[in-house]
């Protein structure tokens, strides 16, 4: 008997009292897609005795069931039960006809019936043989249906009337049974080929499991594995497993990491630091780890402050020194290097600022104190009009005083270098008083009779050279005609006489002139009448 799935028949002859045609070959049809799909092997699964088999297949199919006979296979239902069970070949008994029974997978081929809804004449595919599982979803149900039917109403005739002429013996009682061995061959054969042996490692716990899953997506899912964004499985999830596969998930553990002054979160599936660390590339040689190395790192992650190893050149003193450190602050490569800040000490950087790998850091020696200036403040100016003064004519009524303001600077020296003053305080020691200056507003009169056709440009030019402003040398007299100042007030004038405007100067000296004549100008009197 062949081993392949879809077998062919030998052709055995006929016996002399029933005629059969000769064996077709059974049309070739599509595999199942499942061994599950069949039910009656499903349901002979469970079954462990003949009468339970019995009972099945009368669920199954109650036409042939029906039959007083088991459906013309010559087994009554109390034979189920009494059945002798004997191995094929066993002797009859003596007396006994020759035994005609065979075995299902050599029974022979019975005749080709129409098949339902052929044209008249035609023939349906040839008969399945006795025993055969029924054909995947791939045959069309119409063809089989019809020659099932057929070929079991034809069948059933034959072997009544065949077992009727035959003497009960125990060998036609094994057909149930063989049955119900080959239904639950069928069943174990599709079970054990869809079992695998998987070893299965969940972040180090290993353990070898049987799984029906096809894929690893749907393995993880029938062990409640639960896998996150970061975590890590090999082989990748929906990649098809086969028995004898292993199969490891590593779970991702996040990370809070501060690498050389920048802080930022990532994910390992490390479970130490050192593995972490050397996963995520981080140069260990010489570099400060906040924790143990070997720390185990649990689901919920760790905060970690590393600092790698750099090459740092301290400027101090004149000297120049390169160290390799792993300090988290300038101030502290600095000591390192073996320079100590004092008083106002400092360095080109910040203090608390990173040392870079490459940098250059000059140490500052400051030393310094403090000075204290006085400084004046100015005076503000106020205007008042003045309805006695003539227009144009301005007075000083009160004279401004500057205020004092004590001024604080720091003095620095840096490496020897004086540095600019910085101010670093002021304090008014006393307030400003403003000057008060008043201001004419009276029309002034156009001339003074019996002394306006006077020569008044030359008397000036010989007293002041003709500038109003004009003050001799010993500060008494001044103005183009050279008043002192008790005169100029008799006159009606404010003030100083140089203070005043050139018109009002002229017409002070008109009246002066009608009053005393020229004699008020000795030496250039004269020239008023040139």
């Amino acid at each position: 008997m062949s081993n392949s799935r879809y077998e062919t028949y030998e052709t055995y002859e006929p016996y002399a009292t029933v005629p059969y045609v000769p064996y077709v070959p059974y049309e070739p049809y599509e595999p199942y897609e499942r061994h599950e799909t069949y039910e009656p092997n499903k349901a002979c699964e469970t079954y462990e005795t003949a009468y339970e088999a019995y009972q099945a297949y009368r669920a199954y199919n109650p036409a042939r069931a029906a039959d007083p006979v088991y459906g013309g296979l010559g087994v009554s239902p109390a034979d189920l039960h009494s059945a002798e069970t004997l191995a094929h070949g066993t002797p009859a008994p003596p007396g006994a006809r020759e035994d005609t029974y065979r075995p299902a997978y050599e029974a022979p081929t019975l005749p080709a019936l129409p098949r339902q809804g052929a044209p008249h004449g035609g023939s349906a595919p040839a008969a399945r043989p006795v025993g055969h599982p029924e054909p995947g979803p791939g045959v069309r149900a119409g063809s089989r249906a019809a020659a099932r039917n057929g070929s079991h109403r034809r069948s059933a005739r034959r072997r009544k009337a065949r077992y009727a002429e035959r003497p009960d013996g125990p060998v036609r009682r094994l057909l149930p049974q063989a049955l119900v061995v080959a239904f639950l061959a069928g069943g174990t054969t599709a079970f054990v080929a869809e079992d695998k042996a998987i070893e299965l490692n969940v972040d180090g716990e290993a353990r070898t499991l049987h799984t029906f899953a096809d894929d690893v997506t749907e393995l993880l899912a029938e062990e409640d594995v639960e896998i996150g964004p970061h975590d890590l499985v090999a082989p990748g999830p929906g990649t098809r497993i086969s028995s004898g596969d292993e199969i490891a998930v590593h779970y991702a553990r996040p990370v809070r990491l501060t690498l050389d002054g920048h802080r930022r979160e990532v994910w390992t599936t490390a479970h130490t630091v050192e593995r972490a660390l050397r996963q995520l590339g981080v140069r260990q040689e010489g570099a400060y780890v906040s924790t143990s190395r070997s720390r185990h790192i649990g689901r919920e992650g760790l905060a970690l402050d590393v600092r790698t190893e750099r090459t740092v050149t301290i400027m101090a003193d004149g000297r120049a020194r390169t160290v390799r450190t792993n300090a988290a602050t300038v101030r502290e490569a600095v000591e390192e290097a073996g320079n100590t800040l004092r008083g106002q000490d400092t360095t080109s950087v910040p203090q608390g600022s990173f040392p870079r790998d490459g940098q250059t850091v000059t140490v500052l020696r400051i030393t310094g104190g403090e000075e204290v200036r006085e400084e004046q403040i100015p005076f503000q100016v106020r205007w008042a009009e003045d309805p006695a003064l003539f227009r144009g004519t301005e007075v000083v009524e009160r004279a401004g005083e500057p205020g004092l303001r004590r001024v604080t600077f720091s003095l620095r020296t840096v490496n020897g270098v004086r540095q600019k003053p910085r101010l670093i305080g002021s304090e008014v020691v006393r307030e400003p008083r403003p000057q008060i200056v008043k201001v004419g507003t009276k029309p002034r009169p156009s001339s003074v009779r019996g002394a306006d056709h006077l020569d008044w440009q030359g008397l000036a030019a010989c007293e002041s050279g003709g500038r109003p402003d004009a003050v001799d040398s010993s500060g008494t007299y001044g103005g183009l005609y050279q008043f002192d100042t008790r005169t100029w007030q008799s006159l009606g004038g404010r003030g100083r006489p140089q203070d005043a405007p050139a018109a009002e100067q002229t017409y002070r000296a008109k009246k002066l002139y009608v009053r005393r004549g020229t004699s008020p100008w000795p030496h250039c009197g004269e020239r008023l009448h040139g």
